[in-house]
């Protein structure tokens, strides 16, 4: 029998479109999840690219990862600057009773 090897798989070569960016962040902030909103925008800054990102927001693409990662803890502004050179805004809406 022939082994098949799987390379390790990144999500960020996956989100090709706005509707794809819309989707993944959708469900991080309807999960109320900061850890994995952290990853999705750090998916979607590397899938942009990270060092233009970096550069557009003034900061090293070093801090930008470190501000990304699971143990991060980016302020608010970052997070709303991020999605702002990413193309995107927050929008609030009432949640539905469950």
């Amino acid at each position: 029998m022939e082994k098949i090897t799987i390379g390790d798989w990144d999500p960020a070569e996956f989100i090709d479109t706005k509707e794809d960016v819309i989707a993944h962040l959708s469900v991080a902030l309807e999960d109320n999840d900061m850890e994995y909103l952290l990853k999705i925008m750090g998916d979607i800054a590397r899938s942009e690219g990270m060092t233009q990102i970096a550069r557009e927001r003034g900061v090293t693409r070093e801090v930008l990862y470190k501000s990304l990662a699971p143990d991060g803890n980016p302020s608010f502004a970052t997070v709303l600057k991020l999605l702002d050179i990413l193309g995107f805004q927050l929008n609030i809406q009432h949640k539905k009773a469950s």
